[in-house]
């Protein structure tokens, strides 16, 4: 028999009656543990163990919650696998309490800095890039085109400018340009333009003929934001009949790029406080390891951040919704604990609108790594969130407002979260994964953290942080939220590249739009 020497699950909370298996490969069934409990079958790592019977439709718990209820008789010792779970209600939102147990001040944490890109509107940037944003997804083609060049030919003349990236995206045209909800991708994009890793520097490809023209683009359409101020050279338009040919609309878009870069290359990095940093937490190829190993350190990484007055988002409303009524009470006050409620509401309709719901959101690789639904996926994702009372709650797309946790809404999905927390001013992601993900963002770092050793050890090029130390006893959760906290202001310094930064792993912009498409 190959049964490892030391047999290890994981019990989250005293009152569970599962525990998640560690060991690579899982346990075979005969495995005996310290407290006598003997697995009736194999169980694989990361999936759940009955350590008790339970009885028909009784309640299944972890983190202490209940995460759905007993198809059937489930014996001591079995696997409980997805089937054998059955989804509860989410929770309602009518009655949960709000702003109830506000977490009180952490003690502050001084003495951090980074070394950052200082911006005049006060921000301040991890990165140092020229951003071309376009209007339209008509235009990618030839923006795309231009950074190539940019890149090839104008680039090695510009030393402190670490890159130039085009804002592409699919919105612009053939959309319901006036739709209550095309308040979300206008003001998205708007913002976008805005992120602190752009200098300041707005530079705008327009076609000349869509529905989001520059000038509602940049004064943002009524969405509520800042008009963006631009010279007459910083929009560039294709079918201005000035333009005879492809080349001289490149030309064109080349000789003004070159008047960013000028600007950009005499920036330098300063020392900054860590106050000045904007970090967005997200995850992402989930597994049952995330909430016990992952989310948490960096929950407590979160925790640090906050401690040094810098400003902190999470984010993923589905993977929210269910661990609601854990969040409301720990909002700084009832204002805020509405606004999250708001957003759980609308996002509740959106799905309804599209007749389906939050359900939906566990992918094939969530359940492989051991989460039977998203009530369980809910419990660990929000571990992200640390111990910090919620000052903020924004709405998809909306600039981040306040230093201190942040609940930014955004969808679940990797890049469209990424992209909305790009539109929020993050300039900095700390990503978490079990079953892995080479996901990266061009426009701000992103750190990775992997939730099992056999991920980190395997995907060693790909992880910035192995988690899994935590499962196995090697090390605390406090000890893996401090290496990631020092971590962060290396890569926000600099000093340290991501691995996805050092492959040029990219994933492409992914602008949420709930509004209709014509």
């Amino acid at each position: 028999m190959n049964q490892p020497l030391k047999p290890l699950t994981i019990k989250v909370h005293p009152t569970d009656n599962v525990a998640i298996v560690v060991n690579s490969g899982g346990l075979p069934a005969g495995t005996v543990f310290n407290d006598g409990l003997t697995l009736r079958e194999h169980v694989p790592q990361g999936h759940k163990v009955a350590l008790v019977e339970i009885a028909l439709d009784a309640p299944i718990l972890r983190y202490g919650e209940v995460i759905g209820y007993a198809m059937k008789p489930i014996p001591q010792g079995s696997w409980i696998e997805e089937s054998l779970v059955r989804l509860p209600e989410a929770p309602p939102l009518e009655s949960l309490p709000l702003a109830t147990k506000v977490p009180a001040p952490l003690p502050p944490l001084e003495g951090y800095t980074f070394e950052g890109y200082r911006n005049a509107d006060g921000t301040v940037g991890t990165k140092n890039l020229l951003a071309i944003t376009q209007t339209v997804q008509c235009v990618a083609g030839v923006v795309d085109y231009v950074v190539r060049r940019l890149k090839a030919e104008v680039l090695p003349k510009y030393p402190n400018v670490d890159g130039i990236i085009g804002l592409n995206h699919i919105y612009g045209c053939g959309v319901a340009i006036n739709a209550p909800a095309a308040v979300v991708p206008i003001r998205t994009l708007h913002n976008l333009a805005l992120n602190p890793n752009f200098g300041n520097e707005v530079f705008v490809i327009s076609l000349g003929c869509e529905k989001l023209p520059p000038e509602r683009l940049l004064n943002e359409g009524g969405a509520g934001g800042v008009p963006i101020k631009v010279v007459s050279d910083d929009v560039v338009c294709l079918q201005d009949e000035r333009f005879t040919g492809f080349q001289s609309m490149v030309e064109a878009i080349m000789k003004q790029a070159e008047v960013h870069l000028v600007r950009l290359n005499q920036r330098q990095r300063e020392t900054c406080p860590a106050a000045d940093l904007i970090v967005g937490l997200q995850c992402g190829g989930s597994d049952a390891f995330s909430g016990v190993t992952a989310n948490p350190a960096v929950g407590y990484a979160a925790d640090l951040l906050v401690r040094a007055g810098a400003a902190v988002m999470f984010s993923e409303v589905t993977e929210v919704r269910d661990a609601i009524h854990l969040l409301t009470p720990r909002c700084a006050n009832e204002e805020v604990g509405k606004a999250l409620l708001r957003e759980m509401a609308w996002y509740d309709d959106y799905l309804g609108r599209g007749e389906t719901n939050r359900a939906a959101n566990t992918t094939p690789g969530n359940k492989k790594g051991g989460l039977a639904n998203i009530v369980e996926k809910a419990m660990g994702s929000i571990a992200k969130s640390g111990t910090s009372a919620i000052v903020d709650v924004i709405a998809p797309g909306e600039k981040i407002r306040r230093k201190g946790l942040t609940y930014a809404a955004t969808p679940a999905s990797d890049f469209v979260c990424g992209t909305q927390q790009l539109a929020s001013g993050m300039t900095l992601q700390v990503f978490t994964t079990g079953r892995g993900t080479p996901y990266g963002l061009e426009a701000a770092p992103v750190i990775k953290v992997a939730t099992r050793r056999d991920l980190a050890a395997r995907w060693h090029d790909l992880m910035e942080v192995d988690a899994g130390t935590i499962a196995t006893g090697e090390e605390t959760i406090e000890e893996v939220g401090w290496k990631l906290f020092k971590l962060i202001l290396e890569v926000a310094s600099g000093r340290k590249k991501t691995w996805a930064d050092q492959w040029g792993l990219f994933n492409a912009l992914a602008v949420f739009n709930p509004a209709p498409v014509t």
